[in-house]
């Protein structure tokens, strides 16, 4: 039972953002924008609902059941709300930017909607914010993806920042390559979500043993890539395995101390991704694990197989929990009659002045009862 009035219940998966946290959350994706901005990426705004044959076409189909849908009463067109805003960047980017500059980075930051929360993310609205680097198929792209979320989260303070990269395409290449049937390939596919290496091994076949190798192989980035060395792959997934390597080879050089790891075989939550994608992960204030985002290669568009495109998103539900709160902001109480050339003054000197309505009896207790630190005192802030 709770004893919130009924007017104050929502529907299961959403809630309210109070203070402070709103203000956390404000500050942590303004500061991820502006760490954007440096490195080139400009900021788009694409719009909460679409038409649900433009946002749920081509790659948005994998995320087509996590949509909700409703009949615009203008155009009398099936609707739908964006569960995801990657596939909207990547629309402006492949039609009203087409004729811009490659490769084209674009920034973002909105809330998304979807219809069921999950094990690791019971929300069902949360805030995405991130980049898409778009109009390139080179692994310093993949690199300067993870680069870049590394760096921003580092840039407003996550704790412990770790990054888990996979090749989603590397299974479905070894299983194409040695003719594997669909229902042994689904078989396999569905054992290696559950890393059961006796499940793996049930289905035989020579898929069936380098999926294996695959699993043993995960792990630390250079001792996975060693072990992903030693394989026979087939020539497909061979592409794959030297992009993967490439990848950690210049991340490793450009971020030494990154805790970087490989799961070979990983490929739930990446079903649109066509190449190397990652994982990010940070530590909350329990000082447990938790995933704050994810990214990778893709295609952009539908026309001719798309653009190729790279980038990743950050949830800030989860991204908050691993960012220290800077606290409350001083508050200044200015008493009921300050003139307004000191109110202005004191506000210019960086202080959240409130001004009081009323005449108060006590102007100290006053301040102390609407939440603020200090109250203004013969022209100056005292603390109360």
């Amino acid at each position: 039972m709770t004893d919130l009035p009924s007017k104050a219940l929502l529907p299961e998966g959403l809630a309210d953002l109070l203070p402070p946290e709103a203000a956390h959350e404000a500050s942590v994706v303004e500061r991820l924008m502006a760490r954007f901005g440096t490195h080139g990426y400009e900021r788009v705004k694409p719009p909460l609902i679409e038409f649900e044959e433009t946002l749920l076409s081509g790659a948005g189909a994998a995320v087509a059941t996590q949509s909700f849908r409703l009949m615009d009463p203008v155009s009398r067109r099936m609707l739908a709300v964006r569960p995801d805003i990657t596939l909207q960047v990547a629309r402006i980017a492949t039609t009203r930017l087409s004729r811009a500059p490659r490769p084209l980075r674009l920034a973002y930051a909105g809330q998304v909607l979807r219809v069921s929360g999950s094990m690791l993310r019971p929300q069902r609205q949360f805030g995405q914010v991130g980049v898409e680097l778009i109009g390139s198929l080179a692994p310093t792209a993949d690199a300067e993806a993870i680069l870049l979320a590394h760096e921003a989260l580092a840039g407003v303070g996550a704790r412990g920042p770790s990054v888990d990269l996979c090749v989603p395409t590397l299974v479905p290449a070894i299983c194409r390559s040695l003719s594997l049937d669909a229902q042994a390939a689904t078989r396999l596919r569905a054992a290696l979500d559950r890393k059961d290496a006796a499940a793996v091994a049930a289905v035989g076949g020579a898929a069936a043993r380098l999926a294996a190798d695959l699993m043993a192989a995960s792990g630390a980035a250079e001792r996975a890539v060693a072990a992903l060395a030693a394989l026979d792959l087939p020539p497909e997934a061979a592409v794959d395995r030297a992009r993967l390597t490439e990848v950690v080879r210049l991340v490793r050089a450009a971020a030494p101390d990154l805790q970087i790891t490989v799961d070979a075989v990983e490929h739930r939550g990446f079903e649109y991704q066509t190449g190397v994608s990652f994982t990010l992960f940070a530590r909350d204030e329990r000082d447990a694990v938790v995933q704050i985002g994810s990214g990778g290669r893709y295609r952009a568009g539908t026309d001719a197989g798309g653009e190729p495109a790279t980038g990743f998103t950050l949830y800030t539900d989860t991204l908050l929990a691993a960012v220290p709160a800077a606290g409350r902001p001083d508050r200044l109480y200015l008493p009921h009659g300050t003139d307004a050339a000191t109110a202005a003054r004191m506000r210019a000197a960086g202080w959240s002045a409130v001004a009081g309505l009323e005449p108060a009896a006590d102007p100290a207790a006053e301040a102390a009862r609407i939440g603020c630190t200090h109250v203004l005192s013969g022209g100056a802030a005292v603390p109360v």
